[in-house]
C-alpha cells in the first residue's frame, strides 16, 4: 500500500500514525496537493490528501474512510475502537469534534493566506476562529476528564483513535493557529499532547 499526502496535514498524519500503531506495512508518498498538483492528479483526480493506494491499485480518499478500511484488514482484535456501544459513541464523537478542529483550522490558514487582504471577509473568519476555540476546549475537556477519572488515555490505559485525532488535531492547533487558540488555556491538552508526541507511532510520521 502507499499513503500519499504531506504530513503536514492531520489528516494525512492521523492515517500514517494509524498505519503505524496497526503494524501496517505502507510506503509513503510525500505529494503535496499545492507543489505537486499535476504530479497528484497523474494518481488520483480528485487531488485528495490522503490518498491510499491499496495492493490491488484500489484508490480511497478521505482519512476517516481510509481508517476504516485499515480497521476492516487488522480485523477486530487490534482495533483502535472501543467495541461498547456507549464507549464507541463516546469515541466518535470526541474524534469528530477533533476532525471539526482540523477543517476549520485549514479554512482559517486558507482564509488568511490564499485571499487577499482586501477580499478577506471578517465575519468569517471570526466565525471559524470561533468554532477552532470551541473545538479546543472540548478537546480540553475530553482530555481533563479522562485524567481526572484516572485514565492515561481517553479510553483507559492505551491510546486509540480518539487519542491519535485528538493529538494530532491538538498539535495543527497549535501549529497553525497559535494566535488564535492560547495553549496556556489548555494545559491538559499540553501534557497529553506531549505523551502522545513521544510515542514511537508518532515519533515516526512528524508533521
Amino acid at each position: 500500500m502507499v499513503l500519499i499526502g504531506m504530513l503536514d496535514s492531520p489528516f494525512v498524519r492521523r492515517v500514517a500514525i494509524t498505519m503505524q500503531v496497526l503494524g501496517i506495512d505502507y510506503q509513503y508518498r510525500p505529494l503535496s496537493i499545492f507543489e505537486s498538483f499535476e504530479e497528484f492528479r497523474s494518481v488520483h483526480p480528485l487531488v485528495k490528501a490522503p490518498t491510499l493506494v491499496c495492493d490491488d491499485g484500489e484508490m480511497l480518499v478521505d482519512s476517516t474512510l481510509i481508517i476504516d478500511y485499515l480497521e476492516l484488514l487488522v480485523g477486530p482484535e487490534k482495533s483502535l475502537m472501543p467495541k461498547d456501544a456507549s464507549a464507541r459513541r463516546t469515541a466518535l464523537q470526541q474524534i469528530g469534534e477533533a476532525l471539526v478542529a482540523m477543517e476549520k483550522v485549514i479554512q482559517l490558514v486558507d482564509e488568511k493566506t490564499q485571499r487577499p487582504a482586501d477580499v478577506q471577509h471578517e465575519p468569517w473568519i471570526n466565525r471559524l476562529e470561533q468554532q477552532v476555540i470551541s473545538a479546543a476546549g472540548l478537546m480540553e475537556a475530553s482530555v481533563e476528564a479522562a485524567i481526572e477519572s484516572g485514565n492515561d488515555w481517553l479510553a483507559g490505559t492505551d491510546p486509540m483513535q480518539a487519542d491519535i485525532t485528538t493529538a494530532v488535531a491538538w498539535d495543527f492547533i497549535r501549529r497553525m493557529a497559535s494566535s488564535t487558540v492560547r495553549s496556556a488555556n489548555h494545559p491538559y491538552l499540553i501534557e497529553y499532547s506531549e505523551r502522545a508526541e513521544a510515542l514511537p507511532a508518532f515519533l515516526a510520521c512528524p508533521p
